[in-house]
């Protein structure tokens, strides 16, 4: 007899319906599974066989052949056990004959019948809403992260038996239901604080700046100036993330294995921070079935790199595609992937190897060195960065002053005044942030008056400067007056923004 139950896979980031079909037939008896399958698949028949055993089904001696279809479509992970084994008791008549069409089922089985929770559950199930499909039965370590999803009815189960029994109608499982209004608190790390960080005020203008604007940042200064340290509690005066970042952050997540079944939804901006030994897959994604890299673990939040130079050449050189694009594509035989990677870089370096340059009483690197070690870092990925700020060591006075510092409340109202105009004013555009205006819409937001327009000429001449590089200092300038709660860029916000796209000095710039 014949049966067909609805699964997902995932492609990507998103999913893709998969229908399995089985057909238990007379003739030799055996279990085949076909529809272009990963080693992990084919290995379900074994799984399943001996779970519909340990749970106390009989299977009859009969030719079972299960198909996941469209074919055309590599199926990877153990998520399709639970729809084999429900097909395969559809198919031998166990369960009635009843339309399964409409219900997504997902989940691995144990050789005992255990239902076990599986990866990418959030992108599946969100696919599957989207195409109308009301209901889902997941394993119960991922109903949180099912539920998650608007009018989605989740039914969690244990085991098979219990997933059998359910379709039944022996037993009655009550349904989860996200109607998705979450309320996103601010859930910064309370353990770091802007008010931590002693003077440093050009530094903390600048961040402000980045996290208003969502705009690059390398900080460039001797060993123990407090560049990790202030990059650790930039995502204390980011925006509130919205419940559709937090829903796209979750779905990379979820695909990567790193969701807490106890808090699914991430409600916090991501702050990724790879040591500098990170190979070019980690940090862009990839694989056989390629999957999430540090960049897209980064999608709407910060991507720290310490000690930059240190960073593989070819590893920074990969970074300049989805810097510019915002997401990452990776090309396989058989298909493409599509990651996102909207993220906020945020570099820091010395600027010499030992550490201690400028500073020419302690270094003791010959200008060869030195130039060697900041030429590591290419102009093409310097173009991309918006704000360049060298740092100063701290003053003695100034780290035992009983001065009360702002704290990342006080900044972080600020970030956010400045969001919501530029949320109002791109409204119709798909952006949220003033870094993402591109050279068709730029013009159309951005406007200088004539001593603006001079000014920024002679910045163009005087600095050499690349198209790249005087938009990203018109991108800065209008955040620097969404800040002011200005909407005409004045010289004073456009000097600020010349500033800090050429405040942090190259040794190599200077002979």
């Amino acid at each position: 007899m014949f049966s067909k139950v609805t699964s997902c896979a995932v492609l990507g980031i998103d999913g893709r319906l998969i229908s399995v079909e089985a057909d238990v037939n007379d003739g030799l008896p055996m279990f085949t599974m076909v529809g272009y399958l990963s080693s992990s698949v084919k290995e379900a028949g074994e799984r399943v066989r001996t779970a519909l055993k340990n749970s106390g089904y009989h299977m009859p001696p009969k030719r079972i052949t299960i198909n996941l279809s469209p074919a055309d479509i590599r199926k990877d992970g153990s998520g399709f056990d639970l729809p084999v084994a429900v097909a395969v008791l559809l198919s031998i008549g166990i369960i009635p004959v009843i339309d399964m069409e409409k219900t997504l089922i997902l989940g691995e089985l144990g050789l005992n019948g255990e239902v076990k929770p599986i990866t990418g559950v959030l992108p599946m199930v969100y696919h599957c809403m989207k195409l109308g499909i009301s209901s889902c039965i997941v394993p119960k370590d991922n109903a949180k992260e099912a539920a998650l999803v608007r009018n989605m009815q989740v039914y969690a189960v244990d085991s098979l038996k219990e997933a059998a029994e359910f379709i039944q109608g022996i037993i009655t499982i009550a349904p989860i239901v996200s109607d998705g209004n979450v309320v996103i608190e601010n859930d910064g790390d309370n353990k770091v604080d802007f008010a931590d960080v002693k003077g440093q005020a050009t530094l903390k203008r600048g961040m402000e700046i980045a996290a208003a604007g969502f705009h690059n940042v390398l900080m460039t200064g001797a060993a123990g100036a407090g560049k990790s340290m202030i990059a650790k509690r930039l995502p204390t005066i980011m925006p509130k993330l919205t419940f559709e970042e937090c829903i796209d952050i979750t779905k990379i997540y979820s695909i990567s294995g790193l969701i807490d079944n106890n808090d699914a939804l991430i409600t916090t901006r991501p702050f990724r921070s790879p040591h500098h030994t990170i190979s070019n897959y980690a940090l862009v994604g990839g694989g056989g079935i390629p999957k999430p890299g540090e960049v897209s673990l980064a999608h709407n939040g910060v991507l720290f790199l310490d000690e930059l130079p240190e960073f593989n050449k070819n590893v920074l050189e990969v970074m300049r595609q989805p810097i510019e694009d915002r997401v990452i594509t990776i090309s396989r035989v058989n298909a493409s992937y599509i990651f996102p990677a909207d993220f906020m870089l945020v570099a820091a370096m010395n600027q010499c190897p030992c550490g201690n340059y400028p500073n020419l009483k302690r270094c003791k690197c010959s200008p060869y060195e030195i130039k060697r070690y900041q030429g590591k870092i290419s102009g093409p990925l310097l173009d991309r960065i918006d704000i360049t700020m060298e740092v100063q060591p701290i003053e003695f006075g100034d780290l035992f002053k009983e001065i009360k510092e702002e704290s990342s409340a006080q900044i972080r109202a600020r970030v956010e005044e400045a969001r919501q105009r530029q949320s109002y004013r791109y409204q119709e555009e798909g952006i949220n942030f003033n870094s993402q205006l591109d050279g068709k819409i730029l013009k159309k937001y951005i406007s200088l008056g004539s001593d603006e327009e001079e000014l920024l000429k002679d910045t163009f001449e005087r600095n050499e400067l690349s198209a790249r590089g005087t938009y990203r200092i018109l991108r800065l300038a209008r955040t620097i007056a969404d800040l002011a709660g200005s909407e005409v860029i004045d010289k004073i916000h456009l000097m600020e923004a010349i500033f800090y796209k050429n405040n942090g000095k190259f040794y190599s710039q200077e002979v």
